[in-house]
């Protein structure tokens, strides 16, 4: 169509329909959208935060969107990635994304990265973009964008969400503070629940993610007060939000006076965690699923400790399990016996190896996690068991 041909410094008689919403606003006008068509944008994610950022500017006419990705759709996603239906489930989430782009404005290009995001990679993905959106959910990560946008010279328009709470701001460091002046050290591993372990409103996301849509859209226009040296908090349940002042750090290692990081780092290391496993690597005794399970066959006597929360409880359980949450182990401790063989899951394996590890130094030596949790009952012995 040859609507569809435009050339990037102007529109088409079908884009000029499409953004006049767009147009006849002074802030905008022709100028603005011809700014956004031009704009190259790379998303750190297609997940929960990812999903409404890229629909949003996609929508608006932004005229390359880079998607970093290397996941699958699954069921757990849908509550909340919108960008993703139920008939995906399965593909990866960069096919899907960009498929649903695509619907909402062919206009778009979409340039999909199916990677992990490393510190081998990052720059060579980072240096063709004028704008990176952080939708990450861990704390490697964040600290790579974060190091990798302050060599490049490029805006980190950032977001994170847990259950009920979001957080968004720009980290530019040619104008302010970058994350690690806000973060000068990660929180020890396991400390911090994920998504996965703690949840999240399926709403939030979408709350947050627009948020991070309308800054990524002012920067791209040079207009209104961008997030730049301001953390916004947001509370779902308070429906409240709040403000921080920040202050960018003299000392700061890679945006400071006398910046001591030169080049990306060792990210998980920086985090204390090794491989893809993360917080959930332990040195704790382990016991696999199918091992616990020849127990069950075989008779043997033995403990079954399940730290989950009640809540989580209710949505199943194994055969046998005896509910303490990991917050009441120190208090509810004397009512195990230390002479029993005990086993202890949580839903992945990072709370039980909290508590394993707790319990041993208080002298039970007869311990052990379940290596990947319920999930991984559910995965590898008994698939009637819901999975969350």
């Amino acid at each position: 169509m040859a609507t569809l041909t435009a050339t990037s410094n102007q529109l088409s008689k079908e884009e000029i329909l499409r953004y006049s919403r767009h147009l006849i606003m002074p802030e905008v006008a022709m100028e603005g959208q011809l700014k956004l068509k031009q704009a190259k944008v790379l998303l750190i994610g297609a997940g929960g935060l990812g999903a409404p950022l890229a629909l949003y500017l996609a929508a608006a006419g932004v005229g390359t969107l880079g998607i970093v990705d290397f996941d699958v759709v699954d069921f757990t996603n849908l509550q909340r990635q919108i960008i993703h239906d139920t008939n995906d489930v399965g593909r990866p989430k960069l096919e899907s994304a960009r498929d649903t782009l695509h619907d909402i404005n062919p206009h778009v290009e979409v340039i999909a990265h199916e990677a992990r995001l490393t510190s081998e990679n990052a720059l060579e993905i980072f240096k063709d973009y004028d704008i990176v959106a952080d939708g990450t959910d861990n704390f490697p990560t964040r600290y790579l964008v974060n190091d990798a946008c302050v060599l490049l010279g490029k805006p980190n328009v950032y977001g994170s969400i847990f259950r009920f709470e979001g957080q968004a701001s720009v980290f530019y460091a040619e104008q302010g503070p970058c994350y690690r002046c806000l973060y000068p050290e990660p929180p020890p591993p396991g400390l911090v629940p994920s998504c996965a372990e703690g949840g999240v409103l399926g709403v939030l996301p979408g709350i947050v993610g627009c948020i991070q849509a309308i800054e990524v859209i002012k920067l791209i226009l040079g207009t209104g007060q961008p997030l730049i040296g301001r953390l916004l908090l947001f509370d779902a349940l308070g429906m409240k939000f709040r403000e921080l002042k920040l202050r960018k750090n003299p000392d700061c290692p890679i945006c400071g006076e006398h910046p001591t990081i030169k080049e990306l780092i060792d990210y998980e290391e920086f985090c204390g965690i090794r491989g893809e496993e993360q917080e959930y690597t332990t040195t704790v005794p382990e016991i696999t699923a199918r091992e616990l399970k020849q127990m069950m066959d075989e008779k043997k006597p033995f403990v079954l400790i399940d730290v989950r929360e009640p809540h989580e409880y209710q949505i199943c359980q194994l055969p046998g399990a005896q509910l303490i949450p990991l917050g009441e182990i120190p208090r509810r401790m004397h009512e195990l016996n230390s002479a029993d063989e005990i086993v202890v899951h949580c839903k992945m394996g990072g709370r039980s190896a909290q508590a394993v590890d707790f319990l041993m130094k208080s002298g039970f030596r007869k311990i052990r996690n379940l290596k990947g949790g319920i999930l991984a009952w559910s995965r590898e012995v008994d698939p009637s068991i819901p999975r969350y």
